[in-house]
């Protein structure tokens, strides 16, 4: 088995693939000729987005819809950077809310964590 890539389900997937250009320097891969489906270049997975409208053909008994005004889902993205003030930093000017602030971990490791434009975590971090 081999991890191959993560989804999260949006808004608008063109908005979202813009926003993650603009804020944490990823790629767009592809967005789908329907509009329903995009990924990022990351590496060796993918970062991927669904329309909520897809995710809704795909679950017909429903799923919890990421917004800003709720908390946040159980689960995080995570963004390895050299310099994670510089990444926060970015990210805040592109858009994402700003949860905390970067702050060294008791490990030696920098973290910060923003939310996106649906409200998805974000944990930004240094190298381990």
């Amino acid at each position: 088995m081999k991890f191959s890539y993560t989804i999260l389900y949006v808004k608008d997937v063109a908005q979202s693939v813009a926003f993650y250009e603009r804020a944490f320097g990823l790629k767009q891969r592809f967005i789908h000729e329907t509009g329903q489906y995009g990924e990022m270049e990351t590496g060796g997975t993918s970062l991927a987005f669904a329309s909520n409208e897809l995710a809704r053909s795909n679950l017909p008994q429903g799923f919890q819809e990421n917004y800003l005004s709720n908390l946040p889902a159980g689960i995080e993205v995570g963004f390895v950077a050299a310099d994670v003030t510089a990444a926060f930093s970015q990210a805040v000017e592109a858009g994402a809310m700003a949860i905390i602030n970067p702050k060294m971990k008791p490990w030696g490791q920098t973290v910060a964590y923003v939310r996106d434009l649906d409200g998805i975590l974000i944990e930004l971090c240094s190298p381990m």
